[in-house]
């Protein structure tokens, strides 16, 4: 005799506390901000997984190195050499966007470039996002609010100290997961093409590599280490690009030469 089917109850609804954080809260509006959302767009689990692995190996080898050559006189030094260096890839990436796409504005056709104008919309307002964000820190302290500047009677003391823990507890949240979504998603670009993040993401690490090259970096490393591992994160980075790219083509036929409209 077959058990009669019961219907599994419905998950509770949210309360008002959990409805305001998933509005307003400092790690939903940064998904909601550095996200792709583009209608039409990839989601490979597969390639998500790869992406992660890929970037928590290169943290763990950058760990390790600077631990065991006492690139950094502590811990301490060592995270904040990473968030330095991650801010440093958002600086660069910032400025190697608004290339790239005024290079496909000029290989486009003129009757599509205002649609590609309008892809590019959001990548860039996420990128105006993040450093506006991260300006509020230096505003605060070039206008003497932090000092007390505008604390001149017990109302204005009171919304210093409001904004100061606004500022704690919601932007400096949005600016971490802002700046490990933007690296991740590279700017949001899938919303222009689903191959610009992988051949961005490559153009990056080369441009970073570049960079350490020219400035010194890991000067305590021995040479033959230094060097393998100063490429170890492009050819790895590299090799990932170019394996998304080669699953975007095979198993969704989209390729680079879709970036440009003729």
């Amino acid at each position: 005799m077959p058990h009669p089917y019961v219907p599994h109850p419905a998950p509770p609804l949210p309360g008002p506390v959990a409805r305001l954080r998933r509005r307003i809260g400092p790690v939903h509006t940064a998904r909601r901000v550095f996200r792709p959302s583009r209608p039409d767009l990839v989601e490979d689990a597969f390639i998500a997984r790869m992406q992660k692995i890929r970037t928590l190996v290169g943290l763990a080898a950058v760990v390790w190195v600077s631990v065991s050559y006492k690139v950094g006189s502590s811990l301490r030094d060592v995270a904040d050499d990473r968030v330095h260096q991650s801010w440093i890839n958002v600086l660069v990436l910032s400025v190697t966007l608004p290339v790239v796409v005024g290079v496909l504005l000029a290989l486009t056709a003129p009757s599509a470039r205002r649609d590609l104008l309008r892809r590019a919309a959001k990548p860039f307002g996420a990128i105006f996002a993040l450093i506006a964000a991260v300006f509020v820190f230096p505003l605060t302290v070039l206008t003497g609010f932090v000092d007390g500047r505008f604390a001149t009677n017990p109302a204005m003391t009171v919304a210093t100290w409001v904004i100061i823990v606004l500022i704690l507890v919601w932007v400096l949240p949005f600016i971490a997961w802002g700046i490990g979504l933007a690296l991740l998603h590279v700017f949001r670009t899938a919303d222009i093409h689903p191959t610009m993040p992988p051949l961005l993401a490559m153009t990056l690490v080369w441009e970073m590599t570049l960079i350490d090259l020219f400035s010194g970096a890991y000067a305590g490393v021995p040479g033959p280490v230094r060097a393998v591992f100063m490429l170890g994160a492009p050819l790895s980075v590299t090799a990932v690009g170019v394996w998304e790219l080669r699953r975007l083509r095979a198993h969704y036929g989209i390729s680079v030469r879709g970036v440009v409209v003729r």
